[in-house]
């Protein structure tokens, strides 16, 4: 009976341990919902945006991807949630980057010069979707084309100088 009572009570120290690590690395990664308002910006390409994606301002996380939904004119609307405390000028510009050739993608904000703030449901004007890196490095590897020739019959024309 007694090492029952043992094994009990150290199952249950494991998983408070565990319960401990859980909500610690949920904390600590950003995880948790970001309070604040929300900001709106047309893109033509989202590669690797997705909901809960960071939005950084000179690096620092100010928010998060609470939507993304698809205009009939096939630009992607992607809804932020940003921090109340963090102030976004009018006139300033958002483009998806990376964080190195192999890292995750995220949303940069770069702050513009206006003294207008942009209020909850603003819109960010001055957008740059994604790269299509995949497509960058093909053209660099095939010496600047775009990897398709319309060549059929296999002949090669001699670049210009």
């Amino acid at each position: 009976m007694h090492n029952d009572t043992v094994e009990t009570l150290i199952g249950a120290a494991v998983i408070a341990v565990a319960v401990f690590f859980l909500v610690f690395a949920y904390r600590s990664t950003g995880s948790a919902d970001v309070s604040g308002y929300e900001l709106t910006a047309n893109l033509s390409r989202v590669d690797g945006i997705a909901v809960g994606t960071d939005v950084r301002l000179s690096g620092i996380k100010v928010g998060a991807v609470s939507a993304l939904t698809l205009n009939p004119n096939y630009l992607v609307t992607v809804h932020m949630n940003i921090r109340n405390d963090v102030q976004i000028p009018a006139d300033s510009s958002l483009v998806v980057t990376s964080a190195g050739l192999l890292g995750s993608s995220y949303l940069s904000i770069s702050p513009g010069g206006s003294d207008k703030m942009l209020a909850s449901g603003g819109v960010i004007r001055n957008t740059q979707g994604s790269l299509d890196m995949m497509g960058l490095l093909s053209r660099f590897v095939g010496g600047g084309t775009s990897g398709s020739s319309s060549n059929s019959g296999g002949s090669t024309t001699e670049p210009k100088p």
